[in-house]
């Protein structure tokens, strides 16, 4: 047995338990200190050690699993890739509600996420992994949220699984090695060919990705969705067969509410127009789905260059798809300029915003050697091809 599957035993008995919970009182950000503490209980190095480091991951956890966390066991690589919970939950419950969708396989489950929120869903979910650790991470998980009946958890290579009795399978395939992201879908585990190839074995199959996924990637009859949560766009997922409902979609999750979606065809290029009176920052999300077009349409907005995704609008619509300024000065760029304009207004700190510009933010900002009192957000971009400089404020 491992070191780390000898730690997770200890800390599923009741001297674990009381290690647990001892670790979590002696947790003041001083690590060799809440150590000796455990050490000092009584609990063996190797159950302090294991305490303590479970201790920390929950509280990690807590951004992605609420009061869960509090309840879950965790691996390092295996937090950084889970889904975070509010995202599982949405992709479950759309799962759930298509009809003859019962029963799922869950490729490279990791520490249980997404099977979590499938079970939740009313799905029952026979989950894998290969990695034998994560693997009982996962199960314990299962039966430690009351959820052991709807969720079977086995060692095993995603390959080896035989998908004949299932109604969809969902695949979210490591893209972390040695602790670092992997950008690159052929260094995924499985393969990208493996991957590629489950919806020939199951039609209702859905692939979480990294969300930098190339679009070269997306069969012509799939439907590529991203989410963000909070701003940040946190995954990609391609859904297949019966499952595909749009070819790109755009949600948006912002704190605890239900999210948002923007759908269309991903194709479409746009209109471009004069600067208006209000700019409009399009999210991470509606930016990688390429429905900048759609949401301009949505806003009666154009766009300031056919190449750059900011809009421009005669007035302020609410929209949690995008983020909108008053558009106070127009500039042409110069740095002499720029300058002016900022001392004028008695600006001493700016917040420096670009799309399109190759300047670097924390060097511009250095270069005008501000002053004053009052704050402004600059937006660097290109309208026209022609590089600018506009002087905003947030509304």
């Amino acid at each position: 047995m491992s070191d780390a599957a000898e730690g997770l035993a200890a800390l599923r008995t009741a001297e674990g338990e009381a290690a647990l919970t001892a670790a979590r009182e002696a947790a003041n950000g001083d690590p060799l200190a809440a150590a000796a503490a455990l050490r000092a209980r009584g609990h063996p190095p190797h159950v302090a050690a294991a305490a303590l480091t479970q201790t920390d991951l929950r509280a990690r956890a807590a951004g992605k699993f609420g009061d869960d966390a509090g309840r879950m066991f965790f691996t390092r690589d295996g937090l950084q890739q889970a889904t975070r919970g509010v995202v599982a939950a949405r992709r479950a419950a759309r799962l759930a509600a298509f009809s003859g969708v019962r029963r799922i396989a869950d490729l490279c489950c990791g520490i249980g996420a997404d099977a979590i929120a499938f079970a939740r869903a009313g799905l029952t979910v026979h989950a894998v992994d290969a990695d034998p650790v994560t693997a009982q991470v996962a199960a314990a998980n299962a039966e430690l949220l009351g959820l052991a009946d709807r969720i079977v958890v086995a060692c095993a290579d995603a390959a080896s699984v035989e998908l004949a009795g299932f109604d969809a399978v969902f695949c979210d395939p490591a893209r972390r090695s040695g602790g670092r992201r992997v950008f690159d879908p052929g260094a995924y585990s499985p393969s990208w060919d493996f991957l590629a190839a489950l919806p020939s074995r199951l039609p209702s199959t859905v692939l979480k990705l990294g969300p930098g996924i190339d679009h070269a990637l997306i069969p012509s009859l799939a439907e590529a969705e991203w989410v963000s949560v909070s701003g940040d766009v946190v995954e990609a997922a391609f859904w297949h067969g019966p499952l595909a409902e749009v070819p790109r979609r755009a949600t948006v999750i912002r704190g605890a509410d239900s999210g948002a979606e923007l759908t269309g065809s991903g194709d479409r290029l746009g209109d471009v127009g004069p600067v208006r009176d209000v700019l409009y920052d399009p999210g991470g999300a509606v930016v990688r789905a390429h429905l900048v077009a759609e949401l301009a349409d949505r806003l009666d907005a154009t766009l300031l260059d056919p190449t750059i995704a900011y809009l421009t609008g005669d007035t302020a619509v609410t929209t949690p798809f995008a983020r909108a300024y008053r558009i106070e000065d127009v500039l042409p760029f110069s740095l002499k300029r720029l300058r002016a304009a900022l001392r004028e207004r008695g600006v001493g700190r700016v917040t420096i915003k670009k799309r399109g510009s190759a300047l670097v933010p924390e060097q511009l900002r250095r270069e005008l050697r501000l002053d004053g009192p009052a704050e402004a957000t600059v937006v660097l971009t290109r309208i026209r091809s022609r590089p600018y400089a506009l002087l905003v404020s947030p509304l």
